[in-house]
């Protein structure tokens, strides 16, 4: 039993370091949180019409693709509005749901889903503008861009479903699309793009390590 105490302490401090670090907030969590004032009473108006939040997050999908389609077209102060005005969707879905009292897993995977898909289109839509205009290096961006997008996602993902933390990072999605829209009403996105370029993939960097170092110091030892 004694022999065993230093594992039961280690194992008891992983713990209390884990539980500390879910309750870290993103820039997204603290944004739903300073605009509750206005998302509720939005919220239960949306629900008292009949709208479910599904509907809303296919909506705000739907808004994105129309969005994108004329950022491709060359209209990218119109583009870049629209998407401003479908980014408060990625909000309002998660809140109806919750005033309902039916948020479920279902519901947040079609949210995320829905999220990857819209951040996707409207990085089409910019990588056919370019193609279009010959800018290879705009294309590079883009993809550049986008792969970072993906991977700052998906290192989330992964992280949680292998029990670590990976809720930290320079850009989530609430930075990313204020970063993005506001440079594509300003039609200014090659400006947005070398951000995101290299401040999404630095982003996808950070969660990397911090898993790696969660990993090493897991009771296990099985970092690899």
């Amino acid at each position: 039993m004694v022999g065993n105490c230093p594992t039961i302490i280690a194992e008891r401090v992983y713990a209390l370091e884990q539980s500390v670090e879910k309750k870290r907030m993103s820039f997204s969590d603290y944004l739903r949180m300073w605009f509750k004032w206005l998302l509720d009473p939005l919220g239960k108006f949306f629900n008292r019409i009949g709208i479910h939040p599904n509907l809303m997050t296919l909506l705000g999908l739907f808004g994105t693709a129309i969005g994108a389609y004329m950022v491709a077209r060359g209209y990218l102060t119109w583009g870049g509005i629209l998407v401003l005005i479908t980014v408060p969707f990625d909000a309002l879905d998660g809140t109806m749901a919750r005033l309902r009292g039916e948020a479920s897993d279902w519901g947040a995977f079609v949210d995320s889903v829905a999220d990857r898909y819209s951040e996707l289109l409207v990085y089409l839509g910019l990588l056919i503008y370019y193609i279009n205009k010959g800018d290879k290096l705009a294309c590079a961006l883009v993809y550049l861009a986008a792969a970072g997008t993906v991977l700052v996602s998906y290192t989330k993902a992964k992280a949680e479903s292998l029990r670590f933390d990976a809720n930290i990072g320079l850009l989530t999605r609430a930075e990313r699309y204020l970063i993005l829209a506001p440079a594509l009403v300003f039609k200014i996105p090659i400006i947005a793009l070398w951000i995101l370029a290299i401040l999404a993939n630095f982003t996808a960097l950070q969660r990397i390590l911090r898993v790696r170092h969660q990993a090493y110091r897991r009771p296990s030892g099985k970092g690899g």
